[in-house]
């Protein structure tokens, strides 16, 4: 990303690397609001998103050293931020077998859930929440597809690279995903 009105992303890089915390603060800045409306639609929780890109950062920021500033660096801390919110759902996926397979334990603590929290129910608009819901529920592998060539508009080519699958596995997905949304948003 060129930014007209202050150094590239790859200047901030690198200034970063040579310890300028100012310049992660900005790369931080420029991408947090993209980073956290990706990691919000493929988890389906905007509250969790936020501690997800916070992980997504921190992991970038250790792992600046690896970043090639002649790549576009939305697409490397997207790639980094599809990972963080990967691990959370592998944790969820945990917390709720350890919740059915232990239900005592929901009586001394509250277990995290994949339900819509009080910030998505009080939404103005019933359709918009509706549609979150039902993209919510997709099986990850397919909302990653959906999320990325929709939603944030990439092309199958970048997307297919982002994933680290083939163009045609993109096409795929992307088609039963849709298929799946029109089946949840039906019945």
């Amino acid at each position: 990303m060129s930014d007209t009105a202050g150094p590239s992303d790859a200047e901030l890089a690198a200034a970063a690397r040579a310890g300028d915390q100012r310049a992660f603060a900005a790369i931080v800045t420029r991408h947090k609001g993209a980073l956290h409306r990706l990691v919000a639609r493929i988890i389906g929780d905007r509250e969790q998103a936020l501690d997800v890109v916070q992980e997504s950062f921190v992991s970038a920021f250790g792992a600046l050293g690896r970043y090639d500033p002649a790549r576009p660096m939305d697409a490397w801390l997207s790639r980094i931020a599809i990972n963080k919110a990967r691990d959370w759902q592998r944790r969820q996926a945990v917390r709720r077998f350890v919740g059915a397979v232990l239900p005592f334990a929901a009586d001394r603590a509250e277990v995290a859930t994949d339900q819509p929290g009080p910030d998505r129910i009080a939404e103005g608009r019933a359709a918009v929440a509706e549609l979150e819901r039902a993209i919510a529920a997709l099986p990850h592998r397919l909302r990653e597809v959906l999320v990325l060539r929709t939603i944030e508009g990439l092309d199958q080519a970048a997307t297919a690279q982002l994933l680290g699958i083939s163009a045609k596995a993109v096409e795929t997905r992307l088609y039963r995903a849709r298929a799946r949304l029109a089946e949840l948003l039906e019945g």
